[in-house]
């Protein structure tokens, strides 16, 4: 016997799951905003060291509380609870390096030579997000069980 499944989209599986286990939702937005700001501390500990400016920015928030702000990954999530993490703009020419530019200097004849890729935030969180995941789901398994133990 086959299975059948029926894609209902985001905001259908959340007002059933609402439905379902009222508090998940709650538990899936803390548990969210706990693995972002985890993931931001690893990455930070991985980031290359300077004066520690650039470290000191890299921060996991909500992406309502930062509205004017790009997350690193991605683009804005319409959810309400969506969680992000946040970095200086530099951060994507650490992460990837430049290339050699030769008189692409200021002054005619100067050179530049090139940074090289120092990876430290998809390496980090490829690592993290098995365990990322795991947290949220057991956050939505709890709301579950409570519901289950009240019937």
């Amino acid at each position: 016997m086959a299975l059948k499944a029926k894609v209902t989209g985001r905001a259908a599986l959340m007002r059933r799951l609402n439905q379902l286990a009222p508090n998940a939702e709650k538990y899936a937005a803390e548990a969210k905003l706990d693995v972002v700001k985890e993931a931001a501390v690893m990455i930070s500990a991985d980031a290359p060291y300077d004066s520690g400016d650039y470290m000191a920015e890299i921060k996991g928030e909500r992406q309502a509380d930062n509205p004017n702000h790009a997350p690193v990954v991605g683009a804005k999530s319409k959810d309400p609870d969506a969680a992000a993490i946040y970095a200086p703009w530099i951060w994507r020419f650490l992460e990837f390096g430049t290339k050699a530019r030769l008189n692409g200097g200021q002054f005619k004849g100067t050179q530049h030579p090139g940074t090289p890729a120092q990876p430290h935030i998809f390496p980090t969180w490829r690592a993290f997000k098995p365990t990322a995941k795991k947290r949220i789901n057991a956050a939505i398994n709890r709301a579950v069980r409570e519901v289950m133990r009240k019937r």
